[in-house]
């Protein structure tokens, strides 16, 4: 009898031992996915049963059940310091809702705003508008339990006004990706945020259109040009790197919704509300979202470049109408014209020529710019695609292996780097910093410190015991006086320690040699 309990004992120990050595492994092989993989993981593991509407089409409570809960809420705090004429952050917000622009105080107090966020991953990655979050000094997100907790920006990408941010919490409900290839015109969707101040808001519609180009964004980024040139004359163009392919809505959009969900009936994500057009500044009709096939691209390139990897046809083009067709002396009336070839760029070494009118990018027919703009941008250098072009009246297909896009330098690239390793880190520690006061520095005898704000639950601070109220005053041997310098301070961890000192009290002083897992 004992030999048999020994044997059963035995054999419980080596399957709990399999089970803790497959779920870490499944951990470890879980951090490399891209996050649709991760979705998909999830889902194998916890199938959700197939859904019967209870009173005829159409019916979204199930789909709004499913989604609401992983939307949340982002307030953003703003420096209170002149910025000029259209450098607010707020500008693009105010200007997708026909807000007036002004001139900034010069000793304006910090100002908030507030959007919406959806949750992707149960580990706290969101995704939002690059207007929402954009020159924050402080971002919160709330979450439908009423917890609200900072959030930290992993990525932003002004071309498409996208941005990934992280908070620290495990366990959070996502909303599943969906596929925006495969959205038609008529179909019903829900739109899903925190409008005009008020709570979780569930708005429903239609699909008006696919593939609108509004040209909000493309305005955004030239005045951002003309502003980090001063609005001096020079010789180098305005370039135009926005990519626009919007999915349009009548779903009820408003201030407020930036950033939140576009779901089908089926509770799938399908776009990231992003503008409305409109001649009063409110919901007239006409709401635009980020198609999520592009956000797939986007989240991911930030969890493993840090930056967006973008791959370039090297072409410039017009898309044609009968009108312009006339202009150009060509016979074609639809496509996409080619008025300049990038020289040594990919389409140079396929063969493409000015005056080709491109036709088809793999297999299917280019109906706008927009279209184009926004599957080239889910590529990344080195990736292949085919080329459907006419010339002289006969189609063409050629294969196009994209170039990597080197407008960016080499030193925003190792920023970029840089703010990526130190952002990793800062969410490991799981803490939330507030600069020091004037008064309470000079009670602690020192001349630089933040304040650790919050400790949150399973992270570093909360592992080494380190209290809230704490001040540190360095971070691997550099000052620090707000959060975004803690986290500057973070990048230079050597050897994965984090090196801080802190003063609890005047004339005592600790120092901790944190540890860091990569």
């Amino acid at each position: 009898m004992k030999k048999l309990g020994l044997t059963l004992l035995t054999a419980l120990v080596g399957g709990l031992i399999a089970v803790g050595g497959y779920k870490l492994v499944e951990s470890k092989q879980e951090s490399k996915m891209s996050f649709e993989e991760r979705q998909q993981l999830h889902y194998a593991n916890n199938p959700v049963p197939n859904v019967v509407s209870s009173t005829g089409n159409p019916d979204f409570t199930q789909a709004a059940a499913m989604v609401a809960p992983a939307v949340v809420n982002i307030t953003t705090t703003y420096p209170g310091r002149s910025r000029g004429y259209g450098a607010s952050p707020m500008d693009l917000f105010e200007e997708f809702f026909g807000m007036p622009r002004q001139r900034q105080p010069r000793s304006a107090p910090p100002a908030q705003a507030t959007g919406s966020g959806v949750i992707i991953s149960a580990d706290g990655y969101i995704v939002t508008n690059n207007h929402v979050v954009e020159d924050a000094t402080k971002i919160e997100v709330k979450l439908t339990d009423k917890r609200v907790v900072e959030a930290k920006i992993i990525g932003r990408d002004p071309n498409t006004d996208l941005a990934l941010i992280k908070i620290n919490e495990k366990g959070l409900p996502f909303v599943r990706f969906g596929d925006s290839d495969q959205v038609r015109i008529g179909e019903w969707v829900l739109a899903v945020g925190y409008p005009l101040g008020l709570e979780s808001t569930v708005t429903a519609g239609i699909v008006s259109a696919t593939g609108r180009s509004t040209g909000i964004i493309a305005r955004e980024l030239q005045q951002r040009q003309y502003q980090q040139r001063g609005y001096q004359s020079d010789d180098q163009p305005m370039v135009n790197t926005a990519v626009e392919s919007f999915i349009q809505t009548d779903a009820v959009i408003n201030k407020g919704n930036s950033g939140g969900p576009l779901v089908n009936a089926n509770g799938e994500l399908i776009g990231i509300n992003s503008n409305i057009m409109t001649p009063t500044g409110t919901y007239a009709g006409y709401g635009f979202a980020i198609p999520v096939n592009l956000v797939k691209k986007i989240a991911d390139d930030f969890i493993k470049y840090g930056t967006v990897k973008r791959g370039l046809i090297g072409i410039s083009f017009q898309e044609l109408n009968p009108s312009l067709a006339k202009e150009l002396e060509t016979k074609e009336t639809t496509g996409l014209y080619v008025m300049e070839v990038v020289p040594d760029g990919a389409a140079e070494a396929a063969g493409i020529k000015k005056g080709d009118v491109i036709t088809k990018l793999d297999g299917r027919v280019i109906q706008s710019s927009s279209d184009l703009q926004e599957r080239i941008y889910r590529l990344r250098p080195g990736d292949k695609v085919k080329l459907s072009y006419k010339r002289d009246g006969k189609e063409r297909d050629v294969t196009v292996t994209l170039r990597e896009d080197t407008r960016a330098s080499e030193s925003s690239k190792e920023e970029s780097e840089a703010k990526r390793s130190g952002t990793e880190i800062y969410n490991k520690l799981g803490a939330g910093f507030v600069p020091a006061s004037e008064a309470r520095k000079k009670e602690l005898g020192v001349s630089s410190g933040v304040v650790v704000a919050q400790v949150h639950q399973g992270g570093l601070f909360d592992y080494f015991n380190v209290q809230r109220g704490l001040v540190i005053t360095h971070v691997n041997g550099r000052p620090v006086n707000s959060a975004d310098e803690v986290e500057a301070a973070l990048a230079d961890s050597e050897r994965g320690i984090v090196r801080i000192v802190g003063v609890p009290q005047r004339g005592s002083r600790v120092e901790l040699n944190v540890p860091i897992e990569y």
